[in-house]
C-alpha cells in the first residue's frame, strides 16, 4: 500500500484593516466610525480604510478627494508608522512562540510553516484560531487567517471570512476550492490579466484548470506556466525568515508639485535621513544609488550611479542623490522622490523594501 502524500502547515496571518484598527484602538471616539489613514487633501492618498469606511467604497491607494466624495462623512487622520510597526514587532513575538519559520510580507501580514511547531499541536487550524485568539486578547486588534498546505491557497483562504475569521483549505479540498473560486480571486491575478483571461472564456479556476500548458504559456509567456501550476494546488515555495532585500529605498509624495531644485533639496535631505536610519538599523550599506523621480503627468524617470565602496551615510547618500539630480534637467514639475540603494552588502538578494511616505 503506497504511503500517503504528506503536506506542509501554512497558515497566513492577515490584519483586519490594520493601520485603521490602530488608530481606533488608540482613539475610542473613532470606533465605529468611517475613518482613513492618509490625506484628504487635494493630492492625499488613502494608506489604509477602516471596514465602516470600505461600506461606501473607500479602498488604500485611493486619491483622498475621490475617498471623500464617496464617503462625506470620512475621517482622517496622519499615519503613524512607528506605533504600527511596535504593535507588528509584538504581534511577529507572538508568531516566534509557535514556529520559528515565520515569513512576515509587511507590518500586518505573514505565513507561519507550522508542519513541525514550538507546542507540538497537530492541527494548523487549532493553532491559527489560538494565534488569533492571543493577538485580540494581548493586545486588542482582530486578525483573520488562512490555513492549508501551501503559501498561495494560504493567502487566498485568510481572505475569505475577514474580518476576524478563518478559513481551512485541507489537502481534498484543494481542487475543489480553487475550481470554484472566481479567476479574480487568485492572489497574483490583476485587474488587467483577470480581463484578457475572461476574454479568453476563462472565468473560473475550473475553466483555467481546462487550459493546456502550451495555450497558458502562450497566451501569458512565463506566467502561464505558474497559473498553470497553482490552480492545480501546485506551489512549492516555502516560508523564508530570512528575506534578505536586494534594495532599500525612501519616497515621498508631494501635497503640491515642485518646479523648484531648491524646494526638491530640502525634500531629498528628509529621504536621505530616513533612508540612513533604516540601513544603521539593519546594519546594512550599498553601493548603488538610485533616484526616483515621478513628474506630474505621472511619467517616471530614474537615475542611478555606482560607486566602488559601500555606503550607509546619510551626507554620502544626500550627497550622490543631489548629483542625479543635477545629472540632468527636469522633465517637468515632480510630485514624488525617492532614493534607493542597492548592490547591498547582504549574503543574498531576493526582495525590495520602499517605505512610502505621504505629505497630508
Amino acid at each position: 500500500m503506497a504511503d500517503k502524500p504528506t503536506y506542509r502547515k501554512i497558515i497566513h496571518i492577515d490584519m483586519d484593516a490594520f493601520y485603521a484598527s490602530v488608530e481606533q484602538m488608540d482613539h475610542p471616539e473613532l470606533k465605529g466610525k468611517p475613518l482613513a489613514v492618509g490625506g484628504g487633501s487635494k493630492r492625499g492618498v488613502v494608506a489604509a480604510a477602516s471596514y465602516e469606511a470600505r461600506k461606501f467604497g473607500v479602498r488604500s491607494a485611493m486619491s483622498g478627494v475621490m475617498a471623500r466624495k464617496l464617503c462625506p462623512e470620512l475621517l482622517f487622520v496622519k499615519p503613524r508608522f512607528d506605533r504600527y510597526r511596535e504593535i507588528s514587532l509584538r504581534i511577529r513575538q507572538i508568531f516566534n512562540e509557535y514556529t520559528d519559520l515565520v515569513e512576515p510580507l509587511s507590518l500586518d501580514e505573514a505565513y507561519l510553516d507550522v508542519t513541525l511547531n514550538k507546542k507540538g499541536t497537530p492541527s494548523a487550524t487549532l493553532l491559527a484560531t489560538e494565534i488569533r485568539g492571543r493577538i485580540l486578547e494581548e493586545i486588542g486588534l482582530t486578525a483573520s487567517a488562512g490555513i492549508s498546505i501551501n503559501k498561495f491557497i494560504a493567502k487566498i483562504a485568510s481572505d475569505y471570512n475577514k474580518p476576524n475569521g478563518q478559513k481551512t483549505v485541507n489537502p481534498e479540498e484543494v481542487i475543489p476550492f480553487l475550481h470554484a473560486l472566481d479567476i479574480k480571486k487568485f492572489y497574483g491575478i490583476g485587474k488587467v490579466t483577470a480581463e484578457k483571461m475572461y476574454a479568453l472564456g476563462i472565468f473560473t479556476g475550473k475553466e483555467l484548470s481546462l487550459k493546456s500548458l502550451e495555450f497558458l504559456q502562450q497566451q501569458f509567456g512565463k506566467a502561464g506556466t505558474h497559473y498553470y501550476n497553482i490552480v492545480r494546488g501546485i506551489h512549492h515555495s516555502p516560508v523564508k525568515p530570512d528575506r534578505t532585500p536586494k534594495s532599500i529605498g525612501a519616497e515621498r509624495t508631494f501635497s503640491e508639485n515642485l518646479s523648484s531644485e531648491i524646494f526638491m533639496l530640502e525634500r531629498l535631505e528628509h529621504i536621505a535621513t530616513e533612508l540612513s536610519e533604516r540601513l544603521q538599523r539593519k546594519k546594512i550599506s550599498g553601493k548603488t544609488i538610485t533616484l526616483k523621480i515621478k513628474y506630474s503627468d505621472f511619467s517616471l524617470q530614474t537615475r542611478s550611479r555606482t560607486i566602488p565602496y559601500f555606503i550607509s551615510d546619510k551626507s554620502l547618500v544626500l550627497e550622490m542623490a543631489k548629483e542625479l539630480l543635477y545629472q540632468d534637467k527636469l522633465i517637468d514639475s515632480v510630485r514624488l522622490l525617492g532614493i534607493s540603494i542597492s548592490n547591498l552588502n547582504t549574503p543574498k538578494e531576493e526582495q525590495v523594501v520602499v517605505q512610502l511616505k505621504f505629505d497630508f
